[in-house]
């Protein structure tokens, strides 16, 4: 079997890079959830939601192949797209200062202090431990499953390299809150979100074209293309953005008053 590594590579890369900021936001609260209510109702609520979402890996993956190709492309194409767009845009609010960049230490100290602010521990499984873990695991999973699904699912084939993808970013999570038992703060985060933005704009917009009808020139090359364009535009936007803060202060100091 012949395989395209032009759609494959970028689509393993985009499926763990959106996966890896999901699951590590998730992993901040359950780390918070673990240290301040039990890791017995931590680890239960949050198997539980990832258990409900590999069963929603499965059983809608393979319902696509039977929908016609243009008709996936166009719809899950439009859905990436606009999915990324919403990515993007909060990415590049932060890049220009306009918004505070997300903070993962800070999120578990406020995450520590609701849940202490709650009390009464329950005896055995712990219903606030299980029902926050499997929330914010099932919430940041679900942004996972669509992306997963879109990016797999729109050309035949590309469904277990987007899974891989995902399922890669969820063990190197894992390993690294298992070591450092405290949220993951070296992974650049916010730029990872830019660079994800991107990536989903790129895709959206070529399959939304494939869809259409639209012969790209150069075909796959084509996407490339649209990584770069997508790339120098986000970062025009940022920094006429940036230009309008007020004058002398930097996206820094910004975001630290805005915090």
């Amino acid at each position: 079997m012949i395989i395209n590594w032009a759609h494959v590579a970028p689509t393993i890369v985009a499926a763990f890079l959106a996966s890896l900021v999901e699951f590590v936001e998730a992993l901040t609260v359950v780390l918070a959830v673990g240290t301040v209510r039990g890791w017995r109702g931590a680890l239960g609520g949050t198997g539980i939601a990832l258990l409900l979402l590999a069963l929603l890996v499965a059983m809608l993956g393979p319902a696509i192949v039977h929908i016609p190709q243009e008709i996936v492309q166009l719809g899950l194409g439009s859905l990436l797209l606009l999915f990324g767009m919403r990515w993007l845009r909060k990415a590049i609010l932060r890049v220009a200062g306009v918004l505070p960049l997300h903070d993962e230490e800070d999120a578990y100290a406020k995450e520590s202090a609701a849940l202490r602010a709650l009390g009464n521990f329950s005896q055995g499984w712990d219903r606030v431990a299980v029902a926050t873990s499997f929330k914010i695991t099932m919430v940041e999973g679900i942004e996972v499953v669509f992306i997963v699904i879109a990016m797999g699912g729109i050309r035949r084939g590309l469904l277990l390299p987007a899974s891989l993808g995902a399922l890669a970013a969820l063990i190197l999570v894992i390993i690294l809150g298992a070591a450092l038992h405290k949220p993951v703060a070296m992974i650049p985060e916010n730029m990872l979100k830019f660079m994800v933005g991107v990536l989903l704009c790129s895709f959206g917009t070529f399959w939304v074209g494939e869809g259409m009808g639209i012969a790209w020139p150069g075909q796959d090359l084509a996407l490339a293309a649209l990584i770069a364009g997508f790339l120098v535009a986000a970062l025009a936007v940022a920094r006429l953005c940036r230009k309008r803060a007020s004058p002398g202060e930097t996206p820094f100091t910004s975001q630290r008053r805005r915090a």
